[in-house]
């Protein structure tokens, strides 16, 4: 066997997020897009002593408990990649990966509490990122996703299915209003040429608040005033929610990120969002659950493992806009929230200024570094790290508090657990075990982890 060989694979596991392993001539193969039970040709990338790498081709036969897509885009847009699953059976593929990682990584002897389902399974998205491109090269303008394995091609995808009905009537109405009035996309390959870049729509839930940001450049000749028939367009639309802002984002950088300066083309450059009967003011480049009414069931999950907090100190780490922090200041004697993104700090103060929070102290800074400066000892920890875990020596800072609890909330099982065996060889018992599903028909998964100290 050799680089670019064809081979036929049936599907035997998955790994996390979005990898499936099978078995060809005694080897491992692995490779994405795949689901547990298919049979697929694919073709060989890298051939290692113990394993094959390959790039699926197609599916040969289709697992025994697929169903048909529900979405117009689905195998175009590089998002919703468990569509043909039933949704039982997601959420118990998503256990099921999780607690083979606690199994590798030795992790054992814990109750695991199950998987707690979506409460949306569709709509639920409260913040959607679309690109300007084209469908092909040199093709008319479009506005969407890009395409699944090219990122340079976009698809439109104004019927999506995850994204509040909003969301796809602004998208489908912006499009029409820039390709109607001849407004030409940025172009990556001259770096120095067009204006369109992304859209941005970020809606809340409970307030039915809207935010738009137009990310575009600065190079050519536009002005706030000449965007104003786009603004008119937007505000003239028959929309559930009400659009409280729009924003230009100027945006001459090289990357393919939204960011740069903002310019208020109309109203205001935030919108609130309601948490547990709590007001939280998101500004567009604020992190903010994606899934508000998943991140209440997903911290509500937490809580329920927590013990009694009534007057005690809690650390809330890595603790961005202070969602947990303000919620936990209900109960607790003090809470200490921190975050090294110092917007996101800026963002938590002015939250539990709204709310008249007034036990809640938030820091900015690194978690590992901050941690010295902090005179309060926690009677309790709750961790909310970024995807990439808790570094070694902010976790060993951690450890030696030595508290009899902590609750660790996790956007990645595959750095959890690296984290949770360190907390296990240096005198923590992990006890519980739930997965909150915030994401159906996607490959990701929250976990919610309760320790004690043995």
């Amino acid at each position: 066997m050799k680089r670019n060989d064809i081979i036929e694979v049936k599907i035997e596991k998955m790994i996390f997020p979005n990898k499936g392993v099978g078995f060809y001539d005694g080897k491992k193969v692995i490779l994405k897009n795949v689901l547990l039970g298919q049979t697929v040709s694919a073709r060989v990338k890298k051939k290692r002593t113990d394993k094959i790498e390959a790039k699926l081709i197609e599916v040969v036969k289709r697992a025994d408990y697929e169903i048909k897509s529900f979405c117009p885009h689905f195998g175009q847009c590089g998002g919703c990649q468990r569509q043909t699953v039933p949704y039982e059976k997601q959420t118990y593929l998503k256990g099921e990966m999780v607690k083979g990682l606690l199994e590798d990584e030795g992790i054992k002897g814990y109750k695991f509490d199950g998987v707690l389902h979506s409460p949306n399974l569709y709509n639920y998205r409260n913040k959607m990122e679309y690109s300007f491109g084209d469908e092909f090269k040199d093709g008319p303008l479009t506005l969407g996703m890009h395409k699944k394995g090219r990122h340079h091609d976009v698809v439109n995808v104004n019927h999506c299915k995850i994204a509040h009905e909003d969301s796809n009537i602004i998208l489908e109405n912006s499009l029409k209003f820039f390709t109607d009035n001849g407004f030409v996309k940025y172009n990556k390959r001259s770096q120095n040429e067009g204006f369109l870049r992304h859209l941005t729509v970020r809606r809340s839930v409970k307030t039915k608040e809207i935010l738009i940001g137009l990310s575009a450049t600065t190079f050519t000749n536009m002005s706030k005033e000449k965007l104003k028939p786009f603004v008119d367009c937007l505000l003239n639309l028959k929309l559930q929610g009400n659009i409280v802002g729009i924003l230009w984002i100027k945006n001459d950088g090289l990357g393919d990120l939204v960011n740069g300066d903002i310019e208020v083309l109309y109203g205001r450059d935030y919108y609130i969002e309601e948490l547990f009967d709590l007001k939280f003011k998101v500004s567009f480049y604020s992190f903010f659950q994606t899934n508000p009414i998943g991140a209440e069931l997903l911290y509500g999950a937490a809580f329920n493992y927590m013990d009694n907090i009534d007057d005690k100190t809690v650390f809330d780490l890595f603790s961005g806009t202070g969602t947990i922090a303000q919620i936990m200041s209900k109960k607790a004697k003090k809470v200490v929230g921190i975050e090294i993104i110092e917007d996101a700090v800026k963002a938590a103060k002015e939250n539990a200024n709204l709310n008249n929070i007034n036990n809640c102290e938030f820091l900015a800074g690194d978690v590992f570094e901050k941690l010295s400066d902090v005179k309060h000892k926690p009677d309790v920890i709750v961790v909310d790290p970024p995807r990439v875990g808790i570094s070694e020596k902010a976790l060993k800072k951690i450890i030696n508090y030595k508290v009899n609890e902590i609750t660790y909330i996790s956007c990645n099982p595959v750095s959890l657990v690296k984290n949770l065996k360190t907390m296990q060889d240096s005198g923590y018992e992990v006890k519980n075990v739930v997965c909150v599903d915030m994401f159906a028909h996607t490959p990701h998964v929250e976990t919610v982890v309760k320790l004690e100290r043995k």
